[in-house]
């Protein structure tokens, strides 16, 4: 296994210090705050551990309150609201210096048969093969800029890869700005059979591009015209089972900015076009004199 996925996981493995109160950790690296994709993964984790192994979790809510702090643990206190026949549904706070930084309600759901339909349509892109990853293209972009050395080290433990154009090529290239972007996503190494590890993963990496379908819409990008952002909240939901090593289409779009406010709506699909997850977010972008 990949030593950074292998780091991912052991994150998620959070330690258990009382009756729904859970220890995570963040990972040794040089950043200001905690990675929001972590929380809410991490958040997910504690909840699905208070729930019955055959409820899956269907959908989550979540909220980013303030910057977590990388140099100390994150303590999560899950809520039991409700467990029905059906649907058991919890709380959950994480907590850092006495304050909390990130909510998530989050509702799990039993296997049943209903109903059937499904109108979004996979875009037609080509396949994660024939793309670089983005690193990859990062590294082209920034050889001779010594600032980026530090982020094009951190250890990648998902594999995306960019159909449309970074936020930094249409950021030197006003011809590629666009309010949507489309990557491929996948975990490398096999995974345990699993389903909320899957989700927990698929909501780690729900948080990596979002916030740059608002900035690729303005020509904007991060280390450039002075931008500062954060995701403000989070919701996503889980439609079907998925494998998160294999390859998924996340399609997002932002349909709407202002305000110092943007929002994006994200679809992942399968490789064979079933839509297997919604994501929406709203994010704080502000563009400093300067």
């Amino acid at each position: 296994m990949e030593q950074a996925l292998k780091e991912l996981l052991d994150l998620l493995d959070l330690e258990q210090i009382e009756l729904d109160i859970f220890r995570g950790r963040s990972p040794e690296e040089r950043i200001q705050r905690v990675f929001g994709g972590q929380v809410a993964a991490q958040a997910l984790v504690a909840a699905g551990r208070t729930v019955p192994d055959d409820r899956l979790v269907h959908s989550l809510h979540a909220y980013f309150i303030r910057p977590g702090d990388p140099t100390i643990p994150i303590i999560y206190n899950v809520e039991r609201q409700r467990d029905g026949r059906s649907f058991s549904t919890r709380r959950i706070v994480a907590i850092q210096h006495g304050k909390a930084i990130f909510t998530m309600s989050a509702s799990f759901h039993i296997d049943e048969p209903g109903v059937h339909h499904q109108a979004a349509t996979m875009p037609v892109v080509p396949p994660p093969e024939s793309l670089p990853n983005s690193l990859d293209r990062m590294r082209e972009l920034f050889a001779d800029d010594p600032a980026w050395r530090d982020l094009m080290a951190m250890p990648r433990p998902v594999d995306t890869r960019y159909v449309t154009p970074l936020t930094w090529e249409a950021q030197r290239d006003p011809s590629l700005i666009s309010s949507e972007t489309q990557v491929w996503l996948r975990v490398d190494d096999e995974l345990p059979d699993d389903p909320l590890l899957h989700v927990v993963l698929a909501a780690y990496a729900s948080d990596y591009t979002l916030v740059d379908t608002v900035l690729l819409a303005h020509g904007l990008a991060w280390g450039a015209n002075n931008v500062v952002g954060a995701s403000l909240d989070h919701a996503m939901w889980f439609h079907r089972p998925f494998r998160v090593d294999d390859w998924l289409l996340y399609a997002q779009e932002s349909p709407w900015s202002g305000s110092a406010r943007g929002l994006a709506r994200g679809q992942m699909f399968t490789a064979s076009g079933d839509l297997v997850v919604s994501v929406v977010q709203e994010c704080m972008i502000r563009v400093a004199d300067g």
